[in-house]
């Protein structure tokens, strides 16, 4: 998919929320299209992803249909879109799917098969023990999983470095993990626009 094909999706999302269609809540993103696009280069079918609530980018460049993805939205699954069909799948919980990601590449490795996981974080994520404990794990037995850490500088809103502490940000294991740094294009959840239902 296009940068301009990923951002009029969300862009179609958004009015689907503003038109009362979707009762529940949603988290867009925007502004990272050019890095997802470049990271998922190197993704095949049989390659697992694991991502986060804000995850409807991530399962159109995994391939899974906009259509499909719609349908979810619009039946109040925003975050919680999975494909066993597409090996695709989300947690609302932050950092959920990362040792379920560790395990699935651990099966990998034991199997012996080519296949490899990307997995997802933000920035606050990121800064969890849950998260440095499986990249460390990962890392140790040189398992076939990426950690992806979406860095926007917030923690749902509150700026990162003032939540966790003003440091340079350290990536303890370079070979298994990347960050980006994006600007946040919507809002932390909704559109920033109240919505009246009837």
């Amino acid at each position: 998919m296009t940068k301009s094909e990923l951002f009029q999706f969300e862009e179609e999302i958004k009015e689907c929320f503003l038109q009362g269609e979707i009762r529940t809540p949603i988290h867009l993103v925007g502004g990272n299209e050019d890095q997802l696009i470049e990271l998922f280069k190197d993704i095949k079918p049989n390659d697992w992803v694991f991502s986060t609530y804000r995850s409807h980018l991530h399962a159109l460049l995994k391939g899974i249909p906009a259509e499909q993805i719609k349908r979810d939205i619009l039946s109040g699954r925003s975050m919680h879109i999975n494909s066993r069909e597409h090996k695709f799948f989300t947690s609302s919980i932050v950092g959920g799917c990362l040792p379920i990601a560790v395990g699935v590449a651990m099966a990998i490795q034991r199997k012996g098969l080519d296949d490899k996981v990307l997995v997802f974080v933000g920035d606050m994520g990121a800064e969890t023990g849950i998260f440095h404990e499986c990249s460390k794990y990962a890392a140790g037995f040189d398992l076939p999983i990426k950690f992806v850490i979406e860095d926007n500088g917030l923690s749902v809103n509150s700026p990162t470095a003032v939540t966790w502490g003003n440091h340079e940000y350290c990536l303890l294991y370079p070979q298994k993990v990347k960050r980006y740094e994006y600007e946040r294009v919507y809002p932390h959840q909704g559109t920033g626009i109240w919505v009246e239902f009837r």
